[in-house]
């Protein structure tokens, strides 16, 4: 399989926790989102995802996959050890709406597009895009906060996806400096989390294609 990433992407953070959770081994083709304008906007990256983002998982068979959390049920239902969502229908339900608070309603607010786009189109300077950017993480991070089980994890004792999207977000939070104090939960999570290798393995940091 090949990955196509970001070391910075998130939504591509979470793509790589999901594949190392489950043992896949996988090369990464890195797409840069920021230099020379932004490689996902190469019209031989546009063949590969019409949307222009990252992460897109090519499968052995040629067959290429969009979109995170699509993605990581595929990889859920494929190879399901260890599974990543509970076997219990309202639990799978509450653990898909935290992971979909973050991946559909923070970081889609949050995205190299939408934050290029206030700064080149709307004019907007560096105070105000931070400011708009910490808004959504703050918001965002009071309903996870409220919804999450009791420990080590998102929801007790087994990694589900809603800690694959609680790691990446709280390390974009870090990076951009916006306060955690007021979400102690979920900074337990994150804490707890990488201390697996599959999620550390997985951070910017060490990714072939980090600067």
């Amino acid at each position: 399989m090949k990955l196509y990433s970001y070391f910075r992407s998130s939504a591509a953070f979470r793509a790589r926790i999901a594949l190392n959770l489950k043992g896949l081994d996988y090369d990464t083709i890195p797409i840069h989102l920021v230099k020379d304008g932004g490689h996902q906007l190469k019209p031989e990256f546009r063949t590969v995802n019409p949307q222009k983002r990252v992460p897109v998982l090519a499968l052995p068979g040629g067959e290429l996959l969009l979109q995170s959390l699509a993605l990581i049920e595929y990889l859920d239902e494929t190879h399901p050890q260890p599974p990543l969502l509970p076997a219990d229908t309202l639990a799978r339900a509450q653990v898909r709406a935290v992971a979909q608070i973050i991946a559909c309603d923070i970081h889609p607010l949050n995205n190299t597009a939408v934050l290029n786009y206030l700064r080149h189109r709307m004019s907007q300077d560096k105070a105000a895009v931070q400011a708009w950017y910490e808004h959504w993480i703050l918001e965002g991070f009071e309903a996870v906060e409220a919804l999450l089980k009791p420990g080590p994890y998102a929801f007790g004792a087994q990694v589900t996806v809603a800690d694959i999207c609680i790691v990446p977000q709280v390390a974009n939070a870090r990076r951009l400096n916006v306060p955690l104090d007021a979400f102690p939960k979920i900074v337990a999570v994150d804490a707890a989390c990488l201390k697996l290798k599959a999620f550390d393995h997985a951070r910017p940091e060490n990714q072939p294609d980090v600067e």
